[in-house]
Formats: C-alpha cells, sequence, structure tokens
C-alpha cells in the first residue's frame, strides 16, 4: 500500500487489531483454564453472547471461579507441585515395596540352601485279648486307639527332653548348620543354647495330629535327604520305645495296688486265723459249738427224766396214801432232777432273772460267743483274701492281656529332590507383608498432611 494511503489510514484500525489480539489471548486463557477444571465441577456452563453488530467478534463470558488476574505460568506451578508428589509416592514404592521384595527373591534363589523332606506316620494302638464270652456277646472291640497317650505323645515330640536325646544321638547342631555362612536364616548356629535348638526343631519338624482319629504325621526337614530320613527314624524309634515306658508304668501301677491289697489281706486272713487257734488252746476244745450240742443233749435227757418221775409221781399219788413212803422218794428224785436240770441251764447261759449266772456259770455262753465272733472274722478275712487273689490275679492277667505300641502306616520316606523352602510362596507372603507395611505408612501420612 503506497505510503500516502497508509498515512490517511484511520487510526482506530491498529486500536482494533490489539483489541482483537487480546481477546484471543483471553479466550485462549479461559480455554486453558476449562481443560483444567474438572467436569463434575457444579455451576452453569458459560454462553457465548450474540455477536455485535457491524462484524465483531464475541466476547467470551468467563466461567465460575475464573480470576483474570493470575497469570498462566502459576497454574503450570500447580501442575508441576501436583506430579512431583506423583513421582515421590512412585520412588516410595520402588525403596518401599521393590526393593525389598527383590532383595527376598535373591535371597531365596541365590542364598537360601535346598532342604529335604522325610514324612513318618503313625499312631498308638491298644490291642486286647478278650475273653469269649466278651467275644460272643459283644462287649469289647478287638482293637482301639488310645486317644490319652496320643496326646502325651503329641506333647513329647516337642518336647526339649526329645530334642536333646536326639541330639545326644545324631549331632542336630552339626546336620542342620552344614549350609554354613551361605544361608544364615534356615541354618542352624552350632553356638545356639539348647532353648535355640529346639525353636529350630519347631521350624524343621512340623507336626500335624488328627486328635479324632489319633493319628500324627511328622515332616523332617534337612539339608540333605539323609540326614532327615535318619531324623525320622530316630524319632520313630524315641517315640516307641516311650509309649513302652508308659505300658510298663500302667502295669506295674496296676499288679503293685493288687500286690498290696492282697498282702493286706493275707495279713488280716493270718491275724485271724492266730486268734482262733489261740483261743482254741486256751479253752481245750476245738469246737465250742460241739460241746454245747453235747449240753443240749444232757439238757433235753433230764427235762425228759424229769417229766417221767413228775408222771410216776402223779400216779403214785393217785393210788396210795399221803405217807407213803414210795411218794417221799419219787419227790426227792424229781427235786434231783430239777436241781441238775438248773445246773446245766446255768452252764448253757440260759438263767434268766433271779437265776442269772454268775462266776463260772454260763461258761458256754461266753465261749460260744467268742468263738462266733472270731469264726466270723476268720471268715470275713478269708472271703477278703479271696477277692484280693483275684483281683490280683485278674491285673496280671489283664496287663499280660493288653499291649499298647507304635504302629507306623507311613514309615521314614527318603526324598529324591529338594522340595523346599517354597520359594514362590514365602516369596508371595514376604512381598504381600511389605506391601501392606507400606501402605500403612502411606495412610498415616497422608492422614498427617490432611490434619495440618
Amino acid at each position: 500500500m503506497p505510503a500516502r494511503t497508509q498515512a490517511h489510514m484511520p487510526a482506530t484500525a491498529p486500536d482494533r487489531t490489539h483489541d482483537r489480539s487480546q481477546a484471543s489471548v483471553q479466550a485462549g486463557d479461559h480455554i486453558g483454564v476449562q481443560a483444567q477444571l474438572p467436569a463434575h465441577v457444579p455451576g452453569p456452563r458459560p454462553v457465548p453472547a450474540h455477536a455485535p453488530a457491524g462484524g465483531a467478534q464475541p466476547t467470551p463470558i468467563p466461567p465460575p471461579g475464573f480470576r483474570p488476574g493470575i497469570p498462566g505460568g502459576a497454574r503450570m506451578a500447580g501442575l508441576a507441585r501436583l506430579r512431583r508428589r506423583h513421582w515421590a509416592l512412585m520412588l516410595s514404592f520402588v525403596l518401599g515395596v521393590l526393593l525389598p521384595a527383590a532383595a527376598v527373591a535373591w535371597y531365596l534363589w541365590d542364598r537360601a540352601a535346598d532342604q529335604y523332606a522325610s514324612t513318618v506316620a503313625f499312631s498308638v494302638r491298644t490291642e486286647e485279648t478278650n475273653s469269649a464270652l466278651e467275644l460272643l456277646g459283644g462287649l469289647a472291640p478287638l482293637s482301639g486307639s488310645s486317644s490319652s497317650d496320643t496326646d502325651i505323645l503329641y506333647e513329647y515330640l516337642q518336647s526339649q527332653k526329645l530334642v536333646a536325646e536326639i541330639d545326644a544321638a545324631l549331632d542336630l547342631r552339626t546336620i542342620w548348620s552344614k549350609p554354613g555362612g551361605t544361608d544364615p536364616y534356615f541354618a542352624f548356629d552350632p553356638d545356639g543354647t539348647i532353648e535355640d535348638l529346639v525353636d529350630h526343631w519347631q521350624r524343621m519338624v512340623k507336626i500335624y495330629y488328627d486328635d479324632g482319629a489319633g493319628l500324627i504325621e511328622v515332616r523332617v526337614l534337612a539339608f540333605e535327604a539323609r540326614d532327615a530320613q535318619l531324623i525320622a527314624e530316630t524319632l520313630f524309634d524315641r517315640s516307641t520305645e516311650m509309649i513302652n515306658a508308659l505300658l510298663a508304668t500302667a502295669r506295674e501301677d496296676a499288679i503293685r495296688y493288687a500286690r498290696a491289697d492282697l498282702g493286706k489281706a493275707e495279713d488280716r486272713l493270718k491275724a485271724a486265723r492266730e486268734a482262733l487257734t489261740s483261743f482254741r488252746n486256751r479253752n481245750q476244745m476245738v469246737d465250742p459249738t460241739v460241746d454245747m450240742e453235747r449240753q443240749s443233749g444232757v439238757l433235753a435227757n433230764l427235762e425228759g427224766l424229769l417229766a417221767n418221775e413228775l408222771i410216776e409221781y402223779d400216779l403214785l399219788a393217785l393210788r396210795t396214801r399221803a405217807d407213803d413212803p414210795r411218794l417221799t422218794q419219787a419227790e426227792s428224785r424229781i427235786g434231783v432232777i430239777r436241781d441238775r436240770i438248773a445246773a446245766e441251764r446255768r452252764k448253757l447261759g440260759l438263767a434268766g432273772g433271779a437265776e442269772a449266772v454268775t462266776g463260772e456259770d454260763g461258761v458256754y455262753a461266753d465261749l460260744f460267743g467268742e468263738y462266733e465272733r472270731l469264726v466270723v472274722d476268720r471268715e470275713f478275712a478269708e472271703a477278703t483274701y479271696t477277692s484280693a487273689l483275684s483281683a490280683y490275679d485278674a491285673s496280671v492277667a489283664e496287663a499280660r492281656r493288653q499291649s499298647r505300641y507304635l504302629t507306623a502306616y507311613v514309615h521314614p520316606t527318603l526324598a529324591q529332590s529338594p522340595r523346599y523352602p517354597e520359594r514362590e510362596m514365602l516369596l508371595a507372603l514376604a512381598t504381600l507383608l511389605i506391601l501392606l507395611v507400606w501402605g500403612t505408612l502411606v495412610l498415616v501420612i497422608y492422614a498427617l498432611k490432611d490434619r495440618r
């Protein structure tokens, strides 16, 4: 365009162009702000104004909350701060989760030594030989499981006594410390105490107990297959010895108690017999009952004789006079017989009232009472001795019939390949634990920042 024309151009054109440029910048800023706003921000959307007459550009309506005084650089700085926080969270995840999990994986696959497992399974059995009557009546089973003995055995397998015995027999410290310093976590420190060895036993020997069926399964781990099998075999042998010791103790207790009762019954019977023998020697009679029967026979004869004399006296009194000498003689005989009957009664202790016996009278009654007491004591002692002897014989027979023993339905196995430690499972559990700890710490940090 010629200079003349430019000189005569109205001065409003450049101003209008400058205003249009500013409006475009503001519109761009407004679009940028709209892009930053979330989609769920409440408020009416900006409605474009109608273009004014003369073809001028419409003036955009700013959104709610838009502050034209804040430049675009400050808004970009806010985005930069948000990204740094995200980068810090990602960095903490890498340092707090991925690196520890990688360290655990490195140790499991590079340093942890292979372990072999040997399995042995057994139960405590009780065999009883019952009588023919019990077998025919079905009163008792032929065999069964003793749950109480199994419970004792289960506790024994975890005891320090068993660990010390097997360590003395096999040297568990050397067996479980074979990896040396390459695997400090799974290997045992040879300088550890017996308590440390018991704790390591809990890790290397797993015991599974089915209390309902009375079955015990033991899994033994070692760094060599033969060592694991040897430990399992020794464990089974020690358990068998313990069960046999329990059986021997139970048998001895049952027989000892029965023997003690039998000894008391023997002493009681001996004392009763000695007392009866002393009575016989003192009174010079074997059985007062025989003398009592004899004296009773004499008394009965006298009473019969008295009855005959009384009858003859009555008949004579009817036929003769009152002063007949025969009546006097009959009365004398009757008096003598009555006196003798009274004397015999006093001997037997049958007199009563004013005729009660004193002194030597009633000796047969006293002797008979004492004799009966001694006989009753002897009979009771004999019955007690018979019962104690039967109980002793039954205890001995029961001890012989019952037999508890440890039966293995899975003998100690010999592994051909190492299956432990279970590296994948241990890595998964360790990673889950690390992730839980990291997540908890992140939540705690964000909670503390929100409180500020």
